[in-house]
């Protein structure tokens, strides 16, 4: 009967790819454990039960031991002489199979997820495609491929502050439903990270879909321009489930990078949308020089002229009177995400308030004998001269010397990069 143990045991480790030797060490741990309680092994008083299992015949030996009293090691706080009694029961192959059965799940059950875990470790910011199997309250189960499962959480972050929100606002998964994400995250089964609720029950893979990996990877499946590296994605900034906007370029300057992906009619992006919910996508044509970046951005907006400021990182945008409603967007959100894909901070006026500003600037006097003690030479439309005093060494204040000198360049107020 022993032997047969060992067999099926043999066979088990086989078909599962679990190494035989790691199986029978936890199995007499295990049952080791079991028999203190079983037996009433004093372990208060440094008693301990060891469990050996023969790895021919199978059969289970349970000792008990009992430590000498002249081997206490006050170093070491332990007992290092022990003397052994053989006190195996007779009902030793119930128990064994019992704990058996336990352990050959937990190392069935860890090995996968130490098998997934390096298969998927080096996949972060890769798309998947899964198949809906379960949806609760704060968390959906995709099923990658057979035996592999991930997790998209979207717990409420006020009562679960450890845990994610990886689902776009307004979403709803319903049973066998195909859906795309993005691997976020894969939890080490033998790692030390921080503990997860619910770990042990939980896929080892999650995913996202409020990512904007998961915009750029749309789009590298749409447009072979973007797959093959002709044209590129520098920044994309996102209000998931919302809007977004994408920043691209090429490196062909006779191909058209906002055009190539959205494709004849729109069809490119139109696919892009239609996996992200009807999320508003606006294509923008990046630019080396941010103030052109900058109008470009703020699209559909017409923009009349832009100031950035390296130094400090923000952009003055002056914009018409009719567009000012329009730069800023619903709640601010067009200026936001502009503010997101530039990188830069964003202030938008529009000319009126520009101009109310300049004219309200208080005359403030300088002795001549102070350099740079006269006033801006800047004249606006309405006629009326800058009250601001001239930097030193320059004939316009620091607004409108940096103005003037770049009042020849263009910016872009091309609204069909609009998506």
């Amino acid at each position: 009967m022993a032997s047969e143990m060992i067999e099926a045991l043999t066979q088990l480790c086989q078909e599962k790819h679990i190494d035989e030797l790691v199986l029978l060490d936890r199995l007499e741990q295990s049952l080791a454990k079991s028999y203190e309680d079983v037996l009433h092994i004093n372990t208060k008083a440094g008693e301990k039960a060891r469990v050996t299992i023969s790895r021919e015949t199978g059969k289970i030996y349970v000792y008990k031991l009992v430590p000498q009293e002249d081997s206490y090691d006050e170093e070491l706080d332990a007992y290092t002489a022990y003397d052994e009694f053989d006190v195996t029961p007779s009902d030793t192959s119930r128990i064994a199979a019992q704990h058996a059965k336990a352990e050959i799940n937990n190392l069935v059950r860890n090995a996968a997820r130490t098998q997934i875990y390096k298969e998927f470790s080096d996949r972060l910011g890769d798309m998947i495609t899964g198949t809906v199997l379960q949806v609760t309250n704060e968390f959906t189960i995709l099923k990658i491929r057979e035996g592999v499962e991930a997790e998209l959480p979207y717990f409420d972050q006020r009562r679960n502050e450890n845990e994610r929100n990886e689902r776009p606002a307004g979403e709803r998964y319903a049973h066998n439903q195909r859906i795309k994400a993005i691997i976020i995250d894969v939890r080490d089964p033998n790692g030390n990270s921080a503990p997860v609720r619910g770990d042990r029950s939980r896929p080892s893979i999650v995913v996202s879909r409020t990512s904007p990996e998961l915009l750029a990877r749309l789009f590298e499946q749409e447009v072979p321009e973007i797959y093959e590296g002709s044209v590129e994605i520098h920044s994309i900034a996102r209000d998931p489930g919302v809007r977004s906007k994408v920043a691209v370029s090429s490196f062909d300057d006779r191909l058209d990078p906002v055009g190539a992906c959205v494709g004849p009619k729109g069809s490119r992006v139109r696919a892009v949308v239609t996996e992200l919910r009807g999320e508003r996508v606006d294509v923008i044509l990046w630019d080396e020089d941010p103030r052109k970046f900058v109008a470009n951005a703020l699209s559909p907006a017409k923009v009349s002229r832009v100031v950035v400021d390296p130094e400090t990182g923000y952009a003055t945008v002056i914009v018409p009177d009719d567009q000012l409603s329009l730069a800023i967007g619903k709640e601010g959100q067009n200026a936001r995400l502009a503010a997101r894909l530039t990188g830069l901070h964003i202030d938008i006026k529009n000319e009126t308030l520009a101009a109310d500003v300049l004219r309200e600037l208080p005359v403030v006097d300088v002795p001549e004998e102070e350099e740079g003690g006269h006033r801006c030479e800047y004249v606006g439309e309405n006629g009326m001269q800058c009250r601001n005093m001239a930097r030193p060494g320059s004939r316009y204040c620091r607004i409108h010397e940096a103005m003037a000198r770049y009042a020849d360049v263009s910016v872009s107020d091309d609204p069909d990069s609009l998506i």
